[in-house]
């Protein structure tokens, strides 16, 4: 009960409905509410009996509106060591320097799905310092649509591009597996942007950001009067995209139930929406992405074999960012670009010493908290170039790196020898080239072709002789 009394949240809000979302989910975290309605009410409430005990402030950037970032750096000297999380509705880059400079801590953008709110609050008192550079932003930098922007050349990570910008000009489902932040939903929308379905419907579904109760009529539609409740006739999402393609992220999180009813719809191409007396068929592309192997889930009951058939034809998985360490370098590189073309920041170069640590780093948040450590970087860095001191809690956890201990690998993405100093085999050189090239190329067949020098015809027999028929 002790904890319990400690982890007072303060919440800056004038709107009622919004506060009592807000209090009942971090009611679920163990946490007790205080709201106030403006920016007076929270100065004064910071020195009274009940502000002394407060563990983290959640602030609606609607409530002081331009002034938002004033709020934010007078709580800020008042309680250095209180976390600040800025609600908002806007998704501008520069909003969110000026925030983090000011003193804010993290930054949601509205609506907030309810486990990235918990979320937050949980890293709010789980942080050894207000600006912990290893705790992923709830938000990131808008991404890129297309396979070009996916950087890397570890050949695990080049299979999977390649497989991803075949399948990308089909009609089939998809599944992709990898774990969370490496990239899956940045992968999904490159895939629908090089479709041939890249100008019909697209709709994106977090299964887990979805009540239980919500999620069958979410995804299959209901009547008028299907049950108590049902006051108007709902389009279901798989209805609403029919010649279109639907993202399903975080499928492991479906109910059994709902996974059997799922599993009918992708093998017969009808939905039956909840009180309909008739099914409507439908035309849907159906992208499917998970944090968790399907097939272990499938072992251990917890997912429908069928549904797992029937959504993973093609099938992909992204590795870990542990695993494709020697493609740290150059996202580094490709992140802080994309930083300095941000409102409110610059162009940075990055120390070989601060490479290094980054390096040997096993990113347990893979890419998304590689960029958001780079960006936190980014908005406090004074120099011309981020250095081992910009890092300081991941240099504690990393130790102290001899420059001979991470060898910095950033060749065009082709490994030319094995690890005992020979030469590979030509055969899984060339192939290699292949699959870098289809995933270069965003799977333009004629185009690996052209820039490989060889003709449509003889590619096809090499992907058919090096065994990458299927993988490319």
């Amino acid at each position: 009960m002790a904890d319990t009394e400690q982890r007072l949240l303060m919440l800056i809000d004038d709107e009622p409905a919004q506060s009592r979302l807000i209090s009942a989910l971090a009611g679920r975290e163990g946490w007790r509410t205080l709201v106030v309605s403006d920016s007076e009410s929270a100065i004064a409430t910071l020195g009274t009996r009940q502000g002394m005990q407060l563990s983290a402030i959640i602030l609606d950037q609607w409530v002081p509106g331009d002034r938002a970032c004033e709020l934010i750096a007078e709580l800020q000297e008042r309680r250095p060591a209180l976390p600040i999380l800025m609600l908002t509705t806007s998704t501008s880059p520069q909003l969110a320097v000026e925030a983090m400079r000011a003193g804010a801590t993290d930054y949601l953008v509205k609506p907030v799905a309810p486990d990235r709110l918990m979320q937050a609050l949980r890293n709010s008192t789980s942080r050894a310092s207000p600006h912990d550079e290893l705790t992923p932003l709830s938000e990131k930098m808008p991404a890129k649509l297309d396979f070009d922007a996916m950087v890397g050349t570890a050949p695990p990570f080049r299979d999977a591009l390649a497989k991803a910008a075949k399948a990308a000009r089909g009609q089939g489902h998809v599944l992709i597996e990898g774990e969370s932040g490496t990239g899956k939903e940045m992968l999904v929308r490159a895939m629908h942007a090089a479709s041939p379905r890249t100008k019909t419907e697209l709709r994106m579904l977090n299964i887990a950001g979805i009540p239980a109760s919500s999620l069958e009529s979410v995804l299959f539609g209901h009547e008028k009067g299907a049950f108590p409740g049902a006051f108007e006739q709902q389009t279901g999402a798989l209805q609403h995209c029919d010649g279109g393609t639907l993202i399903l992220d975080e499928i492991d999180r479906l109910p059994s139930d709902l996974q059997d009813r799922l599993a009918d719809v992708v093998e017969t191409g009808q939905v039956k929406p909840v009180g309909a007396q008739y099914a409507y068929k439908v035309d849907v592309r159906i992208i499917a992405a998970s944090n968790l192997p399907l097939t272990d889930l499938v072992a251990t009951g917890h997912f429908r074999e069928n549904l797992l058939t029937a959504l993973s034809r093609t099938s992909i998985e992204l590795p870990p960012l542990r695993q494709r360490s020697e493609d740290v370098p150059a996202l580094t590189r490709h992140f802080l670009g994309r930083i300095a073309e941000q409102p409110g920041l610059r162009a940075l170069g990055i120390t070989s010493d601060a490479l290094q640590l980054l390096s040997a780093f096993e990113w347990p948040g893979n890419v998304r908290q590689l960029q958001a450590v780079l960006f936190r970087a980014a908005v406090f860095c004074d120099g011309d170039a981020l250095t081992c001191d910009d890092f300081p809690q991941l240099r504690e956890i990393v130790g102290e790196i001899e420059p001979s201990e991470v060898p910095l690998r950033e060749s065009a993405g082709v490994q030319l020898y094995c690890a005992d100093g020979n030469l590979r085999p030509l055969e899984d050189i060339e192939a290699d080239v292949i699959r870098l090239a289809i995933g270069h190329y965003r799977g333009r067949m004629t185009e690996v072709a052209r820039r490989l020098g060889i003709g449509r015809s003889t590619l096809y027999r090499k992907l058919s002789d090096l065994g990458i028929d299927n993988a490319a």
